[in-house]
């Protein structure tokens, strides 16, 4: 069996791994374009505000191991063209240019996202820079040291890290975002009020509900960045404004979204049977609306090409879809979010309910304890939990992954009431604070 592996970050490299101790016989071949494999991009605000202090630790494979287990890895080789039915590749090596033709018998789709690069006036000039691999991570440290005044375009998670680090760092910094809430996506408008309060505190500018027009600079680098409704000077502008799935080697050949996902089944196949697909390529199983939507998460994309290679010679294992889990720390904040947020069901046509505690983490004989903040939002008619967030400034995240789990398994609200939980005065209360929320949602 011949497998063809086009890009190699987290999806990639989890199929990969799997293939090579699942088909020893198998001749895999990886081709990439960068010289370097698994970086977690996830990582770039540690690394940029000193808390990791070597970008090797966010590289969690190399392609001299892929190389060990009997991979051939075609690093700094780019496909220029593939033919599904034709079961071909075109390929060019980009250190000679030399291009070359090669067979598949079977096609794995890794080749994840590629930031969204808005068509702007100025977008070429010089400390204009995108955030999303090693070398990005690489360049946007060396221009900081010597930038004073940095603008943070894009108010997702990457954005506000960035933000949070710049900050920190000693920079003036700019949050400049289309939305008029910062975490839109993720939160609801009473945790993301609490965050952006603390980037003001802290002396950072937000300026949302503005959409970017053009770059202004002199002598090829930029020094003030244009929006509808001002300008802000910046010496350093990086771009965070989201990602697209990088699939245009196949498009009009497989099924995909609108937005050029492609779409798989509970397999990871595509509407091609020996064309396989994972990670930020790719549309997903949304549990929460019970359809397929674009979610690049590197824990999707992880668990995705592992199944890749599970399901690669015949169906084996199911993908169970996701919840687009996540978490963030802010400053003093642990924040995380499954599913969809009360502000995102209107736009799915969904009706829903939700319950916002706000508790004590444990006893207030104790002799300490924090306030934690949770909400659950619920279908209406079913009751079906479809989403929560939590806020605190200890870490209650864990409950996330817990309300996950119950979204993934259908759970009611009032279900969640009389989960069994544990009670020890150092951690909760004899009534955990998930109960308390389903109990809270009974009476509403």
């Amino acid at each position: 069996m011949k497998i063809a592996v086009v890009g190699c970050t987290h999806a990639g490299t989890a199929a990969v791994k799997n293939m090579a101790e699942l088909y020893p016989e198998a001749k895999i071949t990886v081709y990439e374009r960068n010289d370097n494999v698994s970086f977690l991009s996830c990582g770039i605000a540690l690394y940029v505000g000193g808390v990791v202090k070597d970008a090797n630790g966010l590289f969690y494979s190399s392609p001299s191991e892929l190389q060990e287990m009997g991979v051939n890895m075609k690093m700094k080789h780019e496909v220029t063209n593939i033919d599904t039915d034709g079961k071909k590749i075109a390929v060019r090596n980009l250190e000679t240019n030399k291009e070359f033709e090669d067979t598949f018998d079977k096609l794995v789709m890794t080749t994840g996202s590629w930031p969204i690069i808005p068509n702007l006036e100025g977008i070429d000039l010089n400390n204009v820079v995108l955030c999303k691999n090693y070398q990005h991570a690489n360049h946007i440290i060396e221009k900081a040291k010597q930038a004073k005044k940095i603008a943070v375009i894009g108010a997702g998670y990457i954005g506000a890290e960035l933000v949070e680090a710049f900050e920190v760092y000693g920079k003036e910094v700019t949050f400049i975002d289309s939305a008029d809430r910062i975490l839109n996506k993720y939160l609801d408008p009473e945790f993301t009020n609490l965050m952006e309060t603390e980037f003001e505190n802290r002396g950072v500018k937000l300026a949302l509900n503005q959409a970017v027009t053009k770059f202004v600079g002199s002598e090829g680098s930029v020094e003030k960045v244009m929006t509808t409704d001002g300008e802000y000077e910046a010496d350093l502008v990086i771009l965070c404004v989201g990602f697209r799935p990088n699939t245009d080697l196949v498009k009009g050949q497989v099924d995909m979204l609108p937005n050029g996902a492609i779409v798989v089944d509970e397999y990871m196949q595509t509407s091609k049977k020996d064309i396989f697909a994972a990670g930020d390529s790719c549309a997903i199983y949304y549990n929460p609306i019970k359809k397929h939507a674009y979610i690049p998460l590197a824990t999707n994309a992880v668990r995705m090409g592992t199944l890749v290679a599970q399901n690669l010679v015949k169906p084996t294992i199911k993908y169970m879809g996701t919840q687009g889990t996540s978490g963030l720390h802010i400053y003093d904040y642990n924040v995380a979010s499954t599913g969809i947020t009360e502000t995102a069901a209107s736009l799915f046509d969904m009706n829903v309910k939700s319950i916002t505690i706000s508790e004590n983490n444990r006893p207030e004989f104790m002799p300490t304890y924090e306030n934690i903040t949770l909400k659950v939002v619920y279908e209406e008619e079913t009751r079906r939990i479809v989403g929560a967030q939590v806020i605190s400034k200890i870490d209650a995240t864990q409950a996330i992954n817990t309300l996950s789990v119950c979204v993934q398994q259908e759970m009611t609200i009032d279900e969640l009431g009389f989960m069994d939980f544990f009670f020890q005065p150092h951690f909760n209360k004899p009534w955990h604070f998930l109960n308390q929320a389903g109990l809270q949602a009974l009476q509403a």
